[in-house]
């Protein structure tokens, strides 16, 4: 017969397991069990999700020496000029029921047709709604019917480590789903587009992924896949893409203008370094941008900014990085007031300036 004493004993450390399973192992209602496929996301997602073909006559010109009447002469007649078809691949995104596509200027620039194919086998020839050169994005029509429609996330704050999975078409290959983790987020300065704010991720992006899905692990779309940094061509695990938001913001304004409006302050600026900030005596704190350059006319000039000055604000936001003010202004509408501050010559100065409007590269 066992003591009373034992067996309180081996309930409570019963009781004290029991207690350290349930704090440590995963279970479904915490949200900790581990994932063991994301084939829900995915089929979710991927029927949206389109691969892009698209061809372009080149035209080849005749040697230049058969301009000249002297070498002309020796040929029964003139070669007539070549041409041959070049195709190319891409993805695409399907953002709305009316057929609405959006993908990567690049992707179908200068093309003379674009040809559509759907995860379900249908295909159809696309219009170009629209393009914009500064963020590298198009915005495409088809015209089918019951067409599937990607669903946009809602939360538009991406952590570093968060899940996602790229879609798109790489090599041709058909449609492919890769995954990973955000790398990083807000890359600029890479030389790829004029206003740039990029998601990084380590899923798999290759050649022909440009335009394709980037979704976290609910299958909701989070980016536009547009670029790899590549010394081979092929996958590092370094790839980029256009933040939803910023890719809703330019087809908003296809849609509406059939190009993307931006405000325009007329100022070139460059960093306030450190060799700088000594050269100007200016403490090592101070963060701002030196004016540079001022268009005469333009929205700056006319505020009364100079050459020299160091903006140290820009509607009540540091003047940390340029990059990050160009955004802002290009961001605002042509007409918006911006405030700025300054210093010259010691001095904080204050200046307003009404914001004109960016033309668009052509």
């Amino acid at each position: 017969m066992q003591k009373p004493g034992f067996i309180s004993w081996s309930i409570m450390m019963g009781l004290v397991i029991a207690s350290l399973a349930l704090h440590f192992i995963p279970s479904n209602n915490n949200g900790y069990e581990p994932v063991k496929s994301y084939a829900p996301a995915v089929n979710k997602a991927a029927p949206a999700v389109v691969n892009i073909y698209t061809s372009k006559t080149i035209n080849q010109q005749a040697h230049p020496l058969l301009a000249n009447p002297f070498f002309r002469r020796f040929f029964e007649r003139a070669p007539v000029p070549k041409s041959r078809i070049q195709n190319s691949l891409g993805s695409g995104v399907i953002i709305a029921e009316q057929g609405l596509i959006i993908t990567n200027n690049h992707v179908i620039a200068d093309a003379d047709e674009i040809l559509i194919a759907l995860k379900d086998g249908r295909t159809a020839n696309a219009k170009v709604i629209g393009t914009d050169l500064e963020t590298d994005i198009a915005l495409l029509q088809i015209y089918l019917k019951e067409l599937p429609v990607i669903e946009f996330s809602k939360d538009s704050n991406l952590q570093v480590g968060d899940i996602t999975l790229a879609i798109g078409n790489p090599f041709g290959v058909g449609q492919t789903v890769t995954m990973g983790i955000v790398s990083a987020t807000g890359r600029n300065q890479l030389g790829i587009t004029t206003y740039e704010d990029f998601i990084q991720t380590d899923a798999a992006v290759n050649p022909g992924n440009s335009g394709g899905a980037l979704v976290n692990a609910d299958g909701k779309l989070v980016g536009i896949n547009t670029a790899i940094y590549s010394k081979s061509g092929g996958n590092q695990g370094i790839g980029f893409a256009i933040p939803l938001n910023h890719a809703l913001r330019v087809v908003d304004n296809l849609l509406k203008y059939g190009h993307v409006i931006r405000g325009w302050l007329g100022l070139e600026t460059q960093e306030l370094s450190p060799s700088l900030k000594k050269a100007f005596g200016l403490p090592d704190q101070l963060q701002g941008q030196v004016v540079v350059g001022v268009v005469d006319g333009g929205p700056a000039f006319d505020a009364g900014l100079l050459e020299g000055d160091i903006v140290t604000h820009f509607n009540g936001k540091e003047a940390n990085k340029g990059t990050d003010t160009m955004r802002q202004i290009a961001n605002l509408m042509p007409g918006d007031k911006i405030k700025l501050g300054a210093i010259r010559n010691g001095e904080f100065l204050t200046f307003e300036a009404t914001l004109g409007i960016r033309l668009p590269k052509q």
